[in-house]
């Protein structure tokens, strides 16, 4: 059974900081209504106290024509869900299955081939994050290294500072920081960038100021405008995007790749007694 489909919904909220106050009505509107009705640009403006070409101009920042275009994908996926939610398993498998559909909604597969491209041609790597992204970082390097890459993980803000000094154009530099604020995160991707080297930032905000520093900014589902959202783990929509770009990765000279995870696999397991393995 397919689950997934394309949702405007996070293309609304990954550029919700860019909206003027009036467009940020719209966004929200958009975002939090469950019902079915009439989404014409009359009756919306009508029922949002806004004029027509205000829903236009919402619609052109999220990456639309016009609010035609627009609204046509969002009645087409829009699915009607049930407010009674009961049991606490089932609320939070619903709002897993809402950030596996944003993910799909968001990914562009195109560039995920091309960042697995970096990888390949990166002779060093480095995946930088803080608080919960940085766990998500280690876990980067840990998956990564696995298979041949030669990548570290930095959560520390100081050595990030000081790491910045050393990049060049052999390396590659990713920052995870769903908030896109991370003033350290942001600091090594300007000076790795600015040194020749080619930076990803994985965020749930989208910001044309990233362009400046940025060769890729791999959009991924944010948990502020989910219901319950505070249940659920920040990291679960960086680890999906990651595993993601690791599945591509791998396709890239796959036996070769899977040879040296199993053979990371086998030195773990090495003279270690039968109870540990």
């Amino acid at each position: 059974m397919e689950y997934y489909v394309k949702s405007v919904v996070p293309l609304i909220e990954s550029n919700y900081d860019n909206f003027t106050t009036v467009e940020k009505n719209i966004a929200d509107f958009f975002i939090q209504n469950r019902k079915k009705m009439d989404f014409s640009a009359r009756a919306v403006a009508e029922l949002l106290f806004v004029s027509e070409a205000s829903l236009s101009r919402f619609a052109k920042k999220c990456g639309y024509r016009g609010y035609r275009e627009f609204v046509y994908q969002y009645e087409e996926t829009f699915v009607e869900k049930k407010e009674s939610i009961t049991g606490n398993t089932r609320m939070v498998l619903n709002v897993y299955q809402e950030l596996l559909n944003k993910t799909y909604s968001l990914v562009d597969e195109v560039q995920v081939a091309r960042i697995s491209r970096y990888l390949n041609r990166a002779a060093r790597v480095f995946v930088c994050g803080m608080g919960s992204s940085g766990l998500a970082a280690r876990e980067m390097k840990l998956r990564f290294m696995r298979i041949g890459v030669d990548i570290d993980s930095i959560q520390d803000s100081d050595l990030m500072r000081m790491q910045a000094v050393f990049q060049n154009e052999t390396c590659l530099v990713f920052g995870i920081s769903i908030s896109g604020e991370k003033e350290e995160v942001l600091y090594l991707l300007r000076e790795a960038h600015g040194r020749g080297a080619k930076t990803v930032l994985v965020t749930a905000k989208n910001n044309e100021a990233f362009d400046k520093f940025c060769d890729e900014v791999l959009l991924i589902p944010s948990l502020k405008h989910l219901n319950h959202g505070n249940v659920i783990s920040p990291q679960f929509p960086i680890l999906v995007m990651l595993d993601i770009i690791y599945s591509y990765y791998l396709e890239q000279d796959k036996y070769e790749k899977e040879t040296l995870h199993d053979n990371t696999l086998r030195a773990l397991q090495k003279d270690k007694p039968e109870k540990y393995i």
